[in-house]
């Protein structure tokens, strides 16, 4: 099975479209804070220092509201592509 490994930097204010992927996405946020959104439309903040799994087929979306924006890696198994990535409209 194939992983990719990405080091993001998102800004204050920052909002990715939903998603559902077709991958599992771990998370570790090492500066700020991200807000990771369910369909159910609870909201998880996860701050410098902790980690939060999203799984295949699940509906996720990603922001950094915080005036600082944040750092964090993102790993997707298998690896993150455009095509499996399934982002809203």
């Amino acid at each position: 099975t194939s992983a990719s490994v990405a080091h993001m930097t998102s800004p204050s204010g920052w909002v990715e479209p939903g998603q559902r992927p077709d991958f599992d996405e771990f998370t570790v946020v090492l500066r700020g804070a991200l807000h990771v959104k369910g369909k159910d439309g609870h909201t998880l903040l996860v701050e410098a220092g902790q980690a939060v799994i999203a799984h295949a087929g699940e509906w996720v979306q990603y922001s950094t509201p915080g005036p600082d924006g944040a750092d964090y890696v993102a790993v997707c198994v298998p690896a993150f592509s455009m095509e499996t990535v399934h982002r809203d409209e």
